[in-house]
């Protein structure tokens, strides 16, 4: 259990606990023989975002009900919206857009030197957000950020598409690649590629775009989602004639842009 995080409600844990408990009483009826599945570099890249990570958890559900235990995908919608809270979304196009946080590991870095001894500082400057998008038809639309392409892969369902930027939202006196620049805020742009322009799109911005710094907690879960969405524009794509970029596709990380690589 140790390897949960801890859910912030009573009843969000008794699911996890009944999960592990499902889980040990399957296996122990029937043990898994079967080789186990590299997964190399997707563990970096597919399974950072909800969608797959949410897709992973029904199977398991499936697998369970399978077997005779009743454990329902619904039951763990708290856990999906607390961990990849929905940052916005917009419509342009007949193309519904969404935005959701995705999961980020962070770096420890090496001992440096503090007040009073040595510390090991977390690069915690790196954040991953899921694009997923619904509708596309075609080659003529296609999604990009801060003007470079989004490689939007499919899902499986008809016109659905998801992809992932990584970016560094922020700068920190100890971190990795200490001479890349914060890329916040994000543009993202539904480009056009038959006419070259961008028919709507969205801003996403890592701090208060006021400069408004918060000296307290939020007191609850809706003042969290306030902060949440008053980061979060449905206006602000590039305006005029815009150059369609290149596809930029990356073998070991293929639904994931990278805005650190140039």
């Amino acid at each position: 259990m140790r390897a949960f995080e801890m859910p912030p409600h009573a009843r969000m844990s008794l699911t996890q606990q009944l999960l592990m408990r499902a889980l040990v009483a399957r296996f122990w009826k029937q043990p898994y023989r079967g080789r186990l599945e590299r997964w190399g570099t997707a563990l970096h890249d597919r399974f950072m975002l909800p969608h797959f990570v949410w897709a992973d958890l029904c199977d398991v559900a499936a697998e369970l009900q399978a077997f005779g235990y009743d454990l329902r995908p619904e039951w763990f919608a708290p856990h999906f919206d607390f961990r990849f809270p929905r940052l916005g979304d917009f419509d342009a196009a007949g193309v519904q857009v969404e935005l959701r946080m995705a999961l980020e590991p962070w770096h420890v870095l090496g001992e440096e030197s503090g007040a009073g001894g040595t510390a090991r500082y977390v690069d915690s400057t790196l954040e991953r957000i899921q694009v997923r998008a619904r509708g596309l038809a075609g080659e003529r639309y296609l999604l990009t950020c801060n003007g470079r392409r989004l490689p939007m892969q499919p899902t499986g369902s008809v016109g659905e598409a998801v992809g992932a930027v990584r970016f560094r939202a922020w700068r920190a006196p100890s971190a990795l690649h200490p001479t890349i620049d914060p890329h916040a805020p994000l543009t993202f742009d539904l480009l056009d590629s038959w006419t070259g322009r961008s028919v709507g799109g969205c801003q996403y911005h890592v701090a208060h775009p006021g400069g408004i710094n918060y000296t307290s907690f939020p007191v609850n879960a809706l003042e969290a989602e306030a902060r949440r969405l008053a980061r979060f524009f449905r206006i602000g794509h590039t305006p005029g004639p815009m150059p369609v970029p290149r596809a930029e596709p990356n073998p070991e990380f293929p639904y994931t842009l990278d805005l650190r690589l140039a």
